[in-house]
This record gives structure tokens, sequence and C-alpha cells, in this order.
């Protein structure tokens, strides 16, 4: 696998100087370079190391940058990478979230990073380094999703790879990482993918027809465990249907017209979670949708980014503060770079 044909050429060039996103962006993407540690590392907190760095490369990717970049983002995903990819961050099994401590959500962002970057490594070891942990991580997860589940829960995911429940927030990463890893010519089989769509889909909060159709279209995705949709899992449920492939259905339309009504609130519990899903989500759904979430994305994130280029999280009642602003950083770039798209995963 070489270098995928739509990166040959690319850069990071900003707009006309009076645009805000791309200035955001920039501010952003300088904020991160600072907090690389003498490892490699994009991370400033014990726990999670591996999966917040995998976060930050997905970042600077999604706006252009690459490992072999002769510049200072292209020397920082090189070191990055190299972090990610030593051996003691995977585990005999394949699994990326034990050593971190971040489980199967962690899991989930470094092989979806993987996947995208597959490739486009710094030199020819780092790309065979990145096909050879793509391709454990990926039967991981292939693995915990045969788990014998409950009818409900069949088809997802959750915090460990022997859970017998299943969840939306883990499901997304983990069906997109897988979608990835397909597109980059993984063996990655359809029945899987099917499944997780299908698990998605019953975490759609509507009564049901005999057929198993939805009858609330005024409604969209919620955690899987019988709650109502929230901001958040709105904008999960409706990018990561699309990212499979489903571009209609009433899940997927409905979940969109109920995300032009509920606006990202950075007062709200898992805002730059939410708002990264709901920008990216509405991007794929296109027309107005995409239009006004862009918008909105656009003038928020660059109202409450920090001095510094960071942005934080302001919630009480989650843990966004708490994990540190290299999330939420990260987050927000993934929000502002629909307007470049070029990661593959997140082109429509």
């Amino acid at each position: 696998m070489g270098i995928l044909p739509w990166m040959l050429g690319v850069a990071f060039a900003l707009g006309a100087p009076d645009d805000k996103a791309d200035l955001s962006i920039k501010r952003g993407v300088s904020y991160l370079l600072t907090q690389q540690d003498r490892e490699g590392a994009i991370a400033r907190v014990r726990s999670n190391r591996t999966a917040m760095t995998a976060l930050a490369l997905l970042a600077l990717g999604s706006v252009g940058h690459q490992p072999d970049d002769d510049t200072p983002e292209g020397r920082c995903m090189k070191r990055a990478m190299a972090f990610v990819l030593r051996p003691g961050n995977q585990d005999v099994d394949g699994y990326f979230g034990k050593t971190d401590g971040s489980r199967m959500y962690g899991h989930g962002i470094v092989t979806l990073m993987l996947a995208e970057f597959v490739g486009m490594g710094a030199d020819q070891e780092q790309d065979r380094l990145l096909a050879e942990r793509c391709r454990s991580a990926i039967a991981l997860i292939l693995r915990a999703q045969a788990i014998p589940k409950s009818p409900r829960d069949q088809g997802g995911w959750r915090y460990g790879p022997d859970s017998k429940d299943s969840d939306l927030s883990a499901t997304v990463w983990l069906v997109s990482a897988l979608r990835s890893a397909k597109n980059a010519g993984f063996e990655v089989p359809k029945e899987a993918i099917d499944r997780a769509v299908e698990y998605i889909k019953r975490c759609y909060s509507s009564p049901r027809d005999p057929a198993g159709k939805p009858t609330r279209l005024d409604s969209a995705c919620g955690y899987g465990d019988g709650r109502g949709p929230t901001f958040s899992t709105a904008g999960a449920g409706l990018l990561a249907l699309q990212v499979c492939g489903r571009y209609e259905g009433p899940e997927v339309t409905a979940s969109a017209d109920w995300l032009l009504k509920t606006k990202p609130d950075p007062g709200e519990p898992w805002f730059y979670y939410g708002t990264y899903y709901y920008a990216q989500g509405m991007y794929q759904r296109g027309g107005r949708h995409s239009e006004e979430a862009r918008k909105h994305v656009e003038e928020l994130l660059a109202r409450i980014q920090q001095s510094d280029g960071s942005w934080v999280g302001m919630h009480q009642r989650d843990n966004e503060g708490a994990v540190g602003p290299i999330y939420s950083s990260s987050l927000a770039i993934l929000a502002l770079a629909v307007k470049h798209h070029f990661l593959p995963i997140y082109q429509r």
C-alpha cells in the first residue's frame, strides 16, 4: 500500500487573511506542537497517552500535514507516530487500550489513526509498522464484536475486548476504524460493518412498527441504554452511519434534521466530543445541514479558543476538562477540518 493518490502534493495552506477558521486551525496546530514530550507523545496526562497522541495525529492529518513533511508539523508527527508504534503500546493480542488505560475507546482511536495513515509513514520502516500494528488491531476489534451478546447489543462494542454489552460511544470509534481499514485495503468482512450499522440503528430513540422501522421522526440516536438522544449521541450516530455508506433512511435524515434544531453549547456535557461528530456528520449530509453546521461551529470555536491556541472543557459534569486541552483541541481541529477534509474517512 503506497501513498494514497489524494494525498499527493497536499500541503496545508491558509485561506484569505480574514478566514477565521483557518486562523483558528493554525493556532490550534501550533498549540499541539508545543505539547509534545521527550518521548514523542502528544499528551500531558499519565493515562491515555497512546490514544491522546493518536487523536492529535488525526487532527494534524485532517488539515493536510503528513509525517514525512520537512516542516515542524511533519517532524512532530514523525516522532508522535514512532511513539504510538512502540511495541509496548500494543499487547500480544493486538490491543492498544490496556497499557495506557484508554480501553476500547482508545483502541478505536488508535486503529482509526493507523488505518488513515497507512502508506504515509515517514519512511519504509514506519510504513511497515503502521500496517502490521493496524492489522493486529483490526483482528482484535473483530474478535470483540463476536463475543456473544444480547440481541439488543449484538454488533456493537463497549469498554473491553470481552465486554458482553455495547454502547454507541465506543461503537462509533470502532466501526469507523473498520471502515477506514477496509478503505485502506485491509481485509474487513462486510458483515462486521453491517452488524455494527444495525446496532447503531437500534440506538435511534423511537418506537418501532411491526417491520422494525422507527415511527418517531423527530428524534436521533441515544447512548444505547434506552435514554433519548443528546447532542453528542445524535452527532455520533449520524456520522457513523454515513461513514458506513448509509446516507439515507429515517435514522439518518431524522437525526440530521434534529441536529438543525439542537446546536452545540459549550455549557452542555461532552461539548467537544459532540461538536466533532456534529460538524463531520452534518458535512456528510451536505446542503443546508452542512452549511449551517459549519458556520455555527466556526463562529463558536473561534469565540472560545484560548490565547495559547488551545480549547478547554468547560462543563463540570463530564471529564472533558479533566482529560485536558490536548483532547479538546484535537477534537476542535477535527470539527473545523470539514473545510479541508484531507483524511479519507471524512470525505463525502
